[in-house]
């Protein structure tokens, strides 16, 4: 009997809120706070980086591998403490001396790079506002939309590219020519421009000193676009102080941050929250190593990922779901990735979307075969309107969907909307607003000044309100059937997606004003393993082979079969040839999927799904 089966043994790690307080408000409303107070924290990051600069000099703030003729990637580059504050004071004076400010930032058009890492350390150390662009709105899109809308927003004084050839376009397209440019690598013909290295070679003056010296709190730090779910989108403000604060507090939740010297292999993108606010804060907040990761979670962009873990042993390790399935895949059979990555990593951490459970299964087995016990796998709820951690799980049981608590100096207020409870914020790391967009900035925000989320939560365990909350969809995606039957799309999507794993990577639910609920099926490459075709078969073929057509037809018959009504009855369902479109925003770069904008730019596949019409609808058998 399973009651019986001793209870599995995870590498110890301190959960640093395991208590919270609540109070009643009116009309249902509760609010949330953590047991203990946030605790007294610098005012800039930039405090944290003077400081480690002078008492652990020597030690790597980053490194990068170094790129060969040929293209590929040889040895380590590394940059000190010692040498970041140095540049960084330089490239400040080198701001200055161009008056740049928060009318007139610095936009940043690159991937993660050290000249970009530095870049961004000199804008923080001179008081000027930057904010990193995605470089698919430059690279991977066609119409250039997204880009000249932020550049249009932003009015920027300065746009750093990190690689002429690769961004010439993109500039060309949406920088005017009164907008001096900054490159990396190479030259523009027509266009005058400076080399970074000339950045590099300015020497600070006493001017240095005195622009850092007059950063406070509520001085802007860099500028953070939102995914642009149905609208274009918004620039969240990060102030200076609200960075510094969430940096604070992550290090009272998660206090494994500053157990042991922090050491991260990372690739998450710095245009995004998760990647640029998060894991570039806390190395250096904690005077941490951050080896950056040229890989991607996709199945060519994780063989870079896979070799960097080979080598270098991460201390807690930060990926999305999609970039975990690889690594779970690979442990299995890789007994060098499994002995480095297992080795001193303290916590796996995922966000972005929802990892299914035979991800966290294998990864348990994996560990468990190596080092004979489990790694924590951590997560949580947060957005870059609270730069961006706000709430994380306080215990090494976790189920999918659970969230925690909130980190300390957070308020929630949890409020009843529509039969769900939405939750909101109210703290030190909660954005003042969205950039030159007073409408957006308006609606964002309650009666008592608390952001409202859109996210649908509940408790994990109403009789103990310790264990925390778990997520419950969104509020504006959920819907109605034809028959008024209310169809909670969180949950249904993860159950979706837990189903058909490893083969899907996303569900979008479909059925709205609608008699029954469909589903979208957007595949993973590891369908073709199923499918049983050649390398060179397209993914129609694969999608519609009767290996795979087969195998989708148990699963939703499984998922009819557990079914309790019609608003939680997958009726129909198809699998997408067609991937996500970056341009129509129905995919983030870090690979998140928009169900809002698919529905909206899908509608005549949704109809045709509905209707009958769509060829290979998988149907419940009975």
């Amino acid at each position: 009997m399973t009651a019986n089966l001793p209870s599995p043994r995870y590498r110890p790690l301190r959960f640093g809120v395991t208590e919270v307080t609540t109070r009643q408000g009116d009309n249902g409303v509760v609010y949330v706070r953590a047991t203990q107070d946030l605790q007294p924290h610098p005012v800039r990051l930039t405090d944290r980086l003077a400081h480690w600069a002078q008492t652990t000099p020597d030690r790597t703030w980053m490194a990068q591998r170094v790129k060969n003729a040929d293209g590929s990637l040889g040895d380590w580059r590394h940059i000190s403490y010692r040498e970041a504050w140095d540049s960084a004071r330089r490239i400040a004076q080198a701001l200055l001396d161009r008056q740049l400010s928060a009318d007139r930032p610095v936009a940043i058009l690159s991937e993660n790079d050290l000249d970009h890492a530095l870049l961004s350390l000199g804008c923080l150390v001179a008081g000027v506002p930057q904010c990193t662009v995605s470089s698919a709105y430059s690279t991977v899109s066609k119409d250039y939309d997204k880009l000249r809308h932020a550049i249009d927003t932003l009015t920027p004084g300065l746009v750093f590219a990190s690689n002429a050839e690769r961004y010439a376009a993109a500039i060309s397209a949406t920088v005017g020519a009164d907008v001096h440019v900054v490159l990396g690598q190479g030259t523009l013909p027509g266009r005058s421009t400076t080399p970074f290295s000339a950045l590099l070679a300015t020497e600070a003056t006493p001017a240095v000193d005195a622009a850092h010296a007059a950063i406070t709190g509520d001085s802007i730090a860099k500028f953070m676009f939102t995914s642009g779910s149905t609208k274009a989108p918004k620039a969240v403000i990060i102030t200076h102080g609200m960075w510094a604060a969430n940096l604070q507090q992550m290090n009272q939740s998660m206090p494994v941050l500053v157990e042991q010297d922090l050491v991260l292999v990372d690739w998450l993108p710095w245009n995004h929250t998760f990647g640029g606010n998060h894991n570039f804060g806390i190395v250096i907040y904690n005077g941490g190593t951050l080896y950056l990761d040229e890989g991607k979670p996709t199945p060519a962009g994780m063989v870079e990922t896979i070799r960097n873990l080979r080598e270098i042993a991460p201390t807690v390790y930060f990926n999305v779901p999609t970039g975990f399935e690889v690594i779970a895949h690979t442990m299995k059979t890789d007994d060098q990735l499994r002995k480095n990555l297992l080795s001193r990593v303290q916590m796996f951490f995922f966000a972005a979307a929802a990892l299914s459970q035979p991800i966290w299964d294998s990864l348990f087995e994996s560990a468990e075969r190596e080092v004979g016990e489990r790694i924590v796998m951590n997560t949580g709820l947060g957005m870059t309107e609270g730069c961006p951690f706000c709430v994380a799980v306080n215990s090494p049981n976790v189920q999918a969907g659970d969230i925690g608590v909130p980190t300390p100096g957070l308020e929630l207020k949890l409020v009843p909307v529509d039969g769900k409870t939405e939750v909101r914020y109210r703290g030190p790391n909660i954005t003042q607003g969205y950039w030159r967009n007073a409408e957006a900035t308006r609606e964002a925000f309650d009666e008592e000044g608390f952001y409202c989320s859109g996210d649908a939560v509940k408790w994990i365990d109403e009789n103990d309100l310790n264990k925390g909350l778990k997520f419950d969809g969104r509020i504006a995606e959920d819907f109605k059937l034809s028959t008024g039957t209310f169809v909670s799309v969180g949950p249904m999507r993860a159950k979706v997606i837990a189903a058909c794993a490893p083969y899907v990577q996303d569900a979008v639910i479909t059925g709205i004003n609608l008699k029954e609920v469909g589903a979208l099926l957007i595949p993973t490459q590891s369908i073709r393993a199923l499918a049983g075709l050649p390398d060179g078969a397209s993914l129609q073929q694969v999608l519609e082979s009767a290996p795979v057509q087969q195998h989708f037809q148990k699963v939703i018959n499984q998922l009819a079969a557990q079914a309790t009504g019609s608003a939680t009855r997958v009726a129909r369902a198809h699998l997408m040839a067609e991937p996500p479109s970056l341009d129509k925003g129905e995919i983030t770069d870090k690979g998140s999927i928009n169900q809002r904008a698919v529905l909206k730019h899908r509608a005549d596949l949704v109809n045709a799904l509905h209707d009958g019409s769509l060829p290979f609808t998988i149907v419940p058998q009975h």
